[in-house]
């Protein structure tokens, strides 16, 4: 299972500790600091679409006119914080978020 996220996210940090304390092999990638290619950020696109993009995050808001404008993976691209948090691959299912629904199928496994 690999988690993608940032190390100081919370709620990264919270799901990566109990999907671990539940007996789940996980590795954590932090992608501000091991960005995410062209290939995997484009298989998380189709699979998520704009919903991949924070836009009620901070940093969203902060970015520029043209880039609010861009595609999701340009925007992802340019300021790895927008993308929200944690996507997590278990195999080949991805979940987006750390909200009760994922919970559910992951921690029941």
């Amino acid at each position: 299972m690999i988690i993608y996220g940032l190390s100081t996210c919370a709620v990264c940090q919270r799901a990566r500790k109990t999907l671990e304390s539940c007996g789940k092999e996980v590795v954590f990638r932090d992608i501000r600091a091991d960005p995410l290619n062209e290939a995997e950020l484009a298989e998380l696109i189709v699979e998520f679409g704009d919903r991949l993009v924070d836009r009620s995050s901070n940093d969203y808001r902060m970015l520029n006119d043209w880039l609010k404008n861009s595609e999701a993976e340009t925007q992802i691209a340019a300021k790895p914080k927008v993308m929200t948090r944690p996507v997590i691959r278990d195999e080949n299912i991805f979940y987006l978020g750390w909200n009760e629904a994922v919970q559910s199928v992951l921690l029941t496994e």
